[in-house]
């Protein structure tokens, strides 16, 4: 059965459902209990088959139904697990076909790693590191590191390192002005909750970007963030 016929069958399951709900309970205006666990399970299965199928517009109906679900509060293990499938989607979710990579959208993957900012839990943490230590794309990794920046978890350092890592590797291969701001912003962001950084490799990385090959504007704020951490170093 094709996901499209899946899914058509899931929405008469739901219909059906929530007639019989309706029929057992009469006519009101405010939506019960029951039909809002109903609502939500027959959503998740919807997530679940769109986001698990081979075309990317398919992957982009099952974002829209998590941004719904998230926006009334539902933040369980269950968005977690459709938003880390979504944002390894291509990476390590891969179909090949004579060696060629189908699944390679990242417009789906920085959706996905917008939300797990929005979703907010450690879990949602480790996904984006994860994702930073193995997507390609510029434009995804800076999500990442906003949404990482947006949870503000750093423990023993292993966000800031992450985000310095990923920042070294592509000054190296190729220096993207966006990507280096939004790390930038990460460590003064997270050297301000954490009285500094003490991360050897974040130093490197920001006295890289002062000099390397990036904006005015870009290089000028690495150098205003040194010169933060250098009064957090005199705090201590």
């Amino acid at each position: 059965m094709t996901s499209l016929k899946r899914l058509s069958a899931l929405c008469v399951v739901s219909l059906i459902a929530v007639s019989m709900v309706m029929g057992q309970t009469g006519s009101r205006q405010a939506i019960s209990v029951e039909e809002s666990y109903l609502q939500e399970s027959v959503e998740m299965l919807i997530i679940r088959e769109h986001s698990r199928s081979d075309s990317r517009d398919q992957k982009m109906v099952a974002l829209e139904y998590i941004g719904d679900v998230m926006n009334r509060g539902s933040k369980g293990e269950e968005i977690h697990s459709a938003l880390e499938y979504l944002a390894l989607e291509g990476i390590v979710n891969q179909i090949r076909e004579n060696g060629r990579l189908m699944n390679n959208y990242p417009d789906v993957r920085t959706r996905a790693v917008t939300y797990l900012g929005d979703l907010g839990t450690a879990e949602a943490k480790n996904t984006l590191i994860k994702v930073i230590l193995a997507d390609p794309e510029p434009m995804v990794l800076t999500e990442a590191v906003k949404s990482l920046t947006k949870i503000g978890i750093n423990d023993n350092g292993e966000t800031v390192n992450a985000i310095a890592w990923i920042v070294r590797r592509h000054d190296v291969l190729n220096p993207d002005n966006l990507l280096a701001l939004s790390a930038v912003d990460a460590f003064s962001k997270f050297a301000a909750a954490d009285n500094g950084i003490k991360d050897p490799e974040v130093i490197r990385v920001l006295l890289r970007i002062s000099e390397g090959f990036y904006i005015k504007p870009v290089q000028e704020r690495a150098k205003q963030v040194m010169t933060d951490l250098r009064k957090y170093s005199g705090r201590q």
